[in-house]
């Protein structure tokens, strides 16, 4: 609840209604070309260096061909009207080319989606016919090379790729769905290990913070109430916390993201004593590591 009302409140302050603001372009975003009848695996990566002043920008472009040497670095000029953002590359300053490639100049209208954190719209090339396509970005850190050395290794791309095909947010956006992520237990029936529905949405928002960060594993635990035999319980918490880990893992996650313990009865946060108490008792719990 928590992060969904941080969120929201990024949201409405992105998008001015707690007093109309323009969204800040400036700096460096990096994504996809993804020119009409190609797929995002044959998009050209591509760098956008912005220098923002009121609603004008300045700038540069750098695209590359992957896994190749070809590229070429533009100068733009255009203008920001609240969170649209619309240039034209006006001259090529420095390019490296192949039998694959033609860099033709393009104008391009994006639109920064605040939920997602992507800044993403069409293009349509100046300079040679028929030339259009998409633009996917994301805000990014560094400054972009200007001339024939590349300052950052092409893998990114294919990360990227994965990530918009299985509807990750942006990593600015990402950041902050970990930082206000709040875990929630998640309880079972007496003497069962099988996933209640209720907590489906749950899960599936913890699998989005961990497919989003590739520094993080999931630590999966789980528990009973006092009913039964010490022996017995040890069993029940078990299919518990691997009925969680064969859940995720079905829903994505890879094997070594994920570990399991279980505590039988021997970790209560209730009273055994009520019917209440034992329904908190019957739970698996989360935690990064």
């Amino acid at each position: 609840m928590y992060m969904k009302l941080s969120l929201l409140i990024l949201l409405l302050v992105t998008n001015g209604i707690f007093g109309f603001s323009q969204v800040d372009f400036g700096g460096t975003w990096q994504g996809l070309i993804i020119r009409k009848g190609k797929s995002m695996n044959q998009s050209t990566l591509f760098y956008l260096e912005i220098d923002q002043s009121s609603s004008s920008i300045t700038g540069f472009t750098r695209e590359e061909l992957k896994n190749s040497e070809s590229f070429a670095v533009k100068k733009i000029r255009g203008e920001v009207n609240n969170s649209e953002l619309s240039f034209s590359q006006i001259v090529v300053t420095k390019f490296k080319t192949s039998g694959r490639a033609k860099w033709c100049r393009f104008d391009a209208t994006l639109t920064y989606d605040s939920i997602t954190g992507y800044l993403k719209g069409d293009f349509i090339s100046t300079d040679c016919r028929r030339v259009v396509g998409e633009l996917i970005l994301y805000r990014s850190d560094f400054e972009i090379a200007k001339g024939t050395e590349t300052t950052i290794s092409q893998h990114w791309h294919i990360n990227l790729i994965k990530e918009l095909k299985e509807g990750l947010n942006a990593p600015e956006i990402r950041k902050i769905e970990r930082d206000n992520f709040k875990f929630e237990p998640v309880f079972f029936d007496f003497d069962k290990s099988i996933i209640r529905e209720e907590h489906y949405a749950f899960l599936s928002t913890l699998i989005k913070i961990v497919k989003g960060h590739s520094d993080i594993r999931i630590k999966v635990t789980g528990h009973t109430d006092s009913d039964g035999s010490d022996g017995y319980n040890e069993i029940l918490s078990q299919a518990r916390a691997k009925a969680i880990v064969a859940y995720f893992q079905r829903n994505g996650l890879e094997e070594d993201r994920l570990i399991f313990d279980f505590k039988g009865e021997r970790s209560p946060v209730s009273s055994n004593d009520t019917s209440g108490g034992k329904q908190k008792n019957r739970r698996v719990v989360f935690e990064f590591i």
